[in-house]
């Protein structure tokens, strides 16, 4: 007679989290294809650990927001839409404008729409940092973080380790 045996599997615990912090330079790249790697590793979709009801992801810090790129004629035809609450309080802005404007909410608006709709998504996309331009204040804790990664062109990332 044999001996049934049970395994439990593993379960992520908040306890064990140890978020990474990621640099990404947005220069040149692609809105869609660089927000939704943003929003992959902001939910922690990348890790082993990923499970959806706790936040697995990372901090992510993106560079150069003024100088994102977009296909097509999308600086002229796609509108943002916003509304005051008031009567006839409908508020459109094109890519172009905004961008000029303000180019960090571009990112964080496309990130915030790849997350989920819930109070941890809303906890995921504060771990997003956008600046427009080449600098940012978190040189510490990206330094600490012995698996801090840089994210970028190909050409950024070999370059970075020839300094290396």
């Amino acid at each position: 007679m044999m001996m049934a045996t049970s395994t439990k599997p593993y379960r992520t615990r908040a306890s064990e989290l140890k978020p990474d912090w990621h640099v990404i330079d947005a220069e040149g790249r692609t809105l869609g294809r660089l927000c939704t790697e943003i929003a992959v590793l902001l939910q922690g979709k990348h890790k082993p650990i990923y499970v959806p009801y706790l936040n697995t992801g990372d901090f992510v810090i993106v560079v150069n927001a003024e100088k994102i790129h977009v296909t097509g004629k999308k600086l002229e035809k796609k509108i943002y839409y916003r509304h005051s609450g008031y009567h006839g309080g409908l508020k459109e802005e094109t890519l172009a404008k905004v961008l000029a404007k303000t180019p960090t909410r571009v990112i964080q608006r496309a990130v915030k729409g790849m997350l989920p709709k819930n109070s941890l998504g809303r906890h995921m996309l504060s771990r997003l940092k956008v600046y427009a331009g080449g600098e940012h204040p978190h040189e510490a804790q990206v330094n600490a973080g012995a698996r801090a990664s840089a994210v970028g062109t190909s050409a950024e990332v070999e370059q970075d380790a020839e300094e290396a």
